[in-house]
């Protein structure tokens, strides 16, 4: 006998708020008719364009997001080793983070670093989000080009080589 399994979602697809609920028929016969709704779930345009976005990730972004991701991983591990204040570069596809540290022995967190890189970065017309203790998150859409993601590049070692004679 398989398990009942209960899934609801909201999320977003494309811009387009979505929900969804999903259950075997076990579980959905227990509860009265209209206790198992969603405010997202249903609408047309959500349902089309959550299609259309699953057909391009299966399509060509996920093969995209891998090739870019990693070579963009590449180029920020040979920043590393010109900037004293990256400790360290991580990440999966296009969702790639940035550690930076006081001191690469002792990987003291450099949050103010960090976020003078963020905005040196969001000033040169790019943008990164902080996260954690002192990571600078990378998240570009799956289809990127690979000219932009050297323009980020560019921007992204301008930015932390102003950010780095500020506060190392």
């Amino acid at each position: 006998m398989e398990p009942d399994i209960v899934c609801i979602a909201k999320g977003i697809a494309s811009g387009v708020p979505l929900g969804l609920m999903v259950a075997r028929q076990s579980i959905m016969r227990q509860w009265p008719a209209g206790s198992h709704g969603n405010t997202y779930g249903g609408n047309p345009l959500a349902c089309t364009s959550a299609l259309k976005t699953i057909e391009l990730v299966e399509n060509g972004l996920m093969e995209n997001a891998a090739q870019l991701g990693e070579y963009i991983l590449d180029a920020l591990c040979e920043m590393q080793a010109r900037h004293p204040s990256v400790g360290d570069v991580r990440g999966k596809g296009l969702m790639i983070g940035v550690e930076l540290v006081k001191d690469k022995k002792t990987k003291e967190p450099a949050r103010l670093l960090r976020d003078a890189l963020v905005h040196g970065c969001f000033e040169r017309g790019l943008l990164t989000l902080g996260c954690g203790a002192s990571t600078t998150r990378f998240m570009p859409p799956l289809m990127l080009l690979q000219n932009l993601a050297d323009e980020a590049l560019e921007i992204f070692e301008d930015a932390l080589t102003e950010a780095e004679k500020q506060y190392l």
